[in-house]
């Protein structure tokens, strides 16, 4: 590898340094750089592997309370400089490496004392890493063969009470759902193996409920056990997995981290159901941490097959314009030989009320949509739940209206009822 294969990253910084002094700073405190001049420093280091300023745009210069506490000349307000900062690093001394790209574009320099308020907005490949890293195994096509939906969301609800049901009452509920035709049904990430609902056990019994009725009708339910562990856990349950002929496993992809995630992915049969809990943390402050777009990309290449972007109208604080964003990046190519286009998951709040702006803010029909109160608390049942959800979605693909489709769906009609 030369050392003129770079790889990109792009930044919103807040400092009250002069931007180039402050960018100076981060570049050389995540490659060659320390807080003074070392003597191995040397010139021709640092041309070898230093990381490069690419570019700077300022986007506001005024004065204001950082919007970071930290160690600073003044707590009072003072001159703040946003810009716009694009860092490269040569992979020479990066490495072909998820994991350690990761502390190189996203480590000490949120931690340093110029930096005000810094989020990483977009990261770009060089093309070794789609070399190295696999991408998704299954992805869109292979979610929808698995699921036997060739066409239309992929309507899916996730075990609710999230904890607490024992794997027979698990199965319960399995059956109910499958009898009424949902398509995809998700552990909650909170549920993955207590003394109350022990993995094993519910693997047993939900899968004997999923095979029986496949063998029955030709559709096969899939169900995304989660597996999130210990790697020894993981691969055991995994295989626990292939064994009962399930189609799917979810994972926590904070829980395990990425070297984990790249460890399940080399050896998982299964599509990677990618969950996102803990998100919050890394993005919530407007002025910290990672855009959605940066971070889904990660994911992707490593081998994610589906990937969480909350839901429209959720319950939790990202706005309507943030999810249906995440969600379009997602279907949207990484490179020309890797797309690595994964099925978008929309969830938190999910009813038949929001079918209509999720379908015109994604332009697609390629998503899963987890609906768990807006299904199991159908008047009419679970059931009911599915269908009634499919009709909205259908109307919106459709163009007609809820009101129009509500006149000709008594389960959705009533659906709306109870959504209110």
């Amino acid at each position: 590898m030369t050392d003129s294969v770079r790889l990109e990253a792009d930044y919103i910084l807040e400092t009250y340094l002069p931007p180039e002094q402050a960018a100076e700073i981060i570049a050389g405190e995540q490659s060659s750089g320390t807080f003074v001049a070392v003597p191995g420093e040397t010139p021709e280091l640092k041309a070898r592997a230093a990381a490069r300023v690419e570019s700077l745009e300022t986007i506001a210069t005024y004065n204001a309370i950082p919007a970071l506490d930290g160690r600073y000349p003044t707590d009072a307000t003072m001159p703040l400089h946003r810009v716009k900062m694009t860092l490269s690093w040569p992979i020479g001394t990066v490495g072909v490496s998820l994991p350690n790209l990761m502390a190189t574009v996203a480590g000490n320099l949120f931690e340093l004392a110029c930096v005000t308020g810094l989020k990483i907005v977009d990261i770009r490949f060089p093309t070794p890493y789609f070399q190295k890293y696999q991408g998704p195994g299954f992805g869109i096509d292979g979610t929808r063969e698995l699921c036997g939906v060739q066409s239309g969301p992929i309507i899916g609800t996730i075990i609710k009470p999230s904890v607490g049901l024992t794997a027979d009452q698990t199965a319960s509920l399995v059956q109910e759902l499958v009898a009424g035709g949902i398509d995809f049904i998700k552990d909650d990430e909170l549920q993955s193996d207590s003394s109350v609902c022990p993995f094993d056990n519910r693997v047993d019994r939900v899968m004997r409920v999923i095979n029986d009725a496949a063998e029955r009708t030709g559709k096969k339910t899939m169900y995304a056990f989660n597996l999130t562990g210990d790697m020894d856990e993981m691969r055991r349950r995994h295989d626990k997995l292939v064994l009962a002929e399930a189609t799917c496993l979810m994972v926590s992809l904070n829980s395990v981290g990425m070297a984990g995630f790249v460890a399940l992915r080399s050896f998982s049969q299964l599509p990677i159901h990618a969950h996102r809990n803990g998100w919050g943390y890394l993005t919530r402050h407007r002025s910290l941490g990672w855009s959605y777009v940066a971070w889904q990309k990660l994911w992707r290449l490593a081998g994610a097959d589906h990937m969480h972007v909350n839901g429209v109208d959720n319950k939790f604080s990202e706005d309507n314009v943030s999810v249906l964003k995440s969600a379009r990046e997602c279907l949207t190519p990484m490179s020309e030989d890797m797309p690595c286009l994964v099925m978008p998951v929309f969830s938190s709040g999910q009813t038949v009320r929001q079918a209509h702006a999720t379908y015109s803010g994604l332009q697609s029909d390629d998503l899963i949509v987890t609906a768990g109160g807006g299904i199991v608390a159908h008047p009419k049942g679970p059931a009911a739940g599915v269908q009634a959800l499919r009709d909205a979605y259908q109307a919106a693909i459709s163009g007609e209206s809820l009101d129009s489709a509500s006149k000709q769906s008594e389960v959705l009609k009533l659906a709306l009822g109870s959504s209110v």
